[in-house]
């Protein structure tokens, strides 16, 4: 989101400035300040692969767990054997746990192959795994909005259609915050991703290597703010 920023310039050229007193000037910048953090109802992280996103994530949400927030979603987390990655799966916060996509893996026989780069998507696993929270996240019955972690909205994840559809459906529903992430534009742009980078009521990090580390409180303040 972009700050709102005072009208500037003067009309017909003047060059006077009229001295504002210090509760004046305070209470303007607060009447700036306060409609952009009001419109924030998810928000989302994004970054260069490997730079942490998905461990502050994790952060975050055990953040919000230990505050009494309702908070139930999956992450992805990467699969390796003999020091080398071969995959990623879908893990969700209540334990559950499949595979997203392997290393030259063959889809079963009958299902068509989705691939990006030299990993094979396993579209059912992911499906079966993230689809029911996302409909929990809209539907289930809590005091206050629910915190639905969604790591991440990617080319992987987004062969899905029907996560599509459940992600445009949260982003709708008046009871639930999104906290999720999404890559940095790169090649060619990808729907989703873009619609939710450009809309009005996400708030975007940008996750660095320098900036990682002290961005955890401020992230959870502001998915507080958006549950207001």
């Amino acid at each position: 989101m972009r700050n709102a920023r005072p009208p500037g310039g003067r009309k017909g050229g003047e060059t006077e400035e009229k001295e504002v007193e210090p509760e004046v000037a305070q209470a303007q910048r607060e009447d700036l300040s306060t409609p952009a953090l009001s419109m924030s109802k998810h928000v989302f992280l994004t970054g260069p692969p490997g730079v942490g996103k998905t461990t502050l994530i994790q952060k975050a949400s055990d953040a919000l767990r230990s505050l009494g927030v309702p908070v139930d979603g999956f992450y992805t987390e990467e699969v390796r054997q003999g020091g080398r990655r071969v995959g990623f799966d879908v893990v969700t916060l209540s334990g559950s746990r499949g595979p997203l996509s392997r290393v030259g893996s063959e889809p079963p026989a009958g299902r068509r192959e989705y691939r990006v780069g030299q990993y094979v998507v396993d579209l059912l696993s992911f499906e079966q795994l993230a689809l029911p929270v996302l409909k929990n996240a809209v539907a289930g019955p809590s005091p206050g909005k629910r915190v639905c972690i969604i790591d991440e909205i990617g080319k992987m994840e987004l062969f899905s259609q029907t996560f599509i559809h459940a992600v445009r459906q949260t982003l709708s529903s008046p009871g639930s915050v999104i906290l999720g992430t999404i890559p940095i534009p790169k090649g060619k742009p990808l729907t989703l991703v873009e619609e939710i980078r450009n809309r009005n009521d996400v708030k975007v990090f940008n996750v660095t290597k320098e900036n990682r580390d002290s961005l955890l409180q401020e992230i959870v303040t502001t998915v507080q703010s958006c549950r207001k």
